[in-house]
């Protein structure tokens, strides 16, 4: 059984699809493209939601490293996007599964 914080962070995950997805104030972006996470590293408070949004002509993934792989991403295709919110400080670094050189990291404050 997961321990109810990593159930809420599994819950959080939101594959939105095809289309971009709508942004608000509180919302951090990531653009891919290029087989690069842009910025490669956010710094956000806890509750924030980060938006994950492929601008490559190849498919990626968000996946996060280490055993919890809580954040863990569809492949995204060209104009698809991924949300997760990061309701629990600390320091969450993500690759593509599918190229694993591209990497990021989010920091929860």
């Amino acid at each position: 059984m997961l321990p109810l914080r990593l159930a809420a962070l599994a819950s959080s995950m939101v594959l939105l699809g095809a289309s971009t997805p709508t942004l608000s104030a509180n919302d951090a972006q990531v653009t891919i493209d290029n087989f690069t996470f842009s910025p490669s590293k956010v710094t956000v408070p806890a509750g924030t939601r980060v938006v994950w949004i492929n601008r490559d002509d190849i498919p990626h993934t968000v996946v996060e490293n280490g055993d919890r792989r809580v954040l863990k991403s569809e492949p995204l295709d060209t104009g698809d996007s991924f949300s997760f919110v990061f309701s629990s400080p600390g320091t969450y670094s993500y690759f593509c599964s599918i190229h694993p050189r591209m990497q990021g990291t989010v920091v929860v404050e």
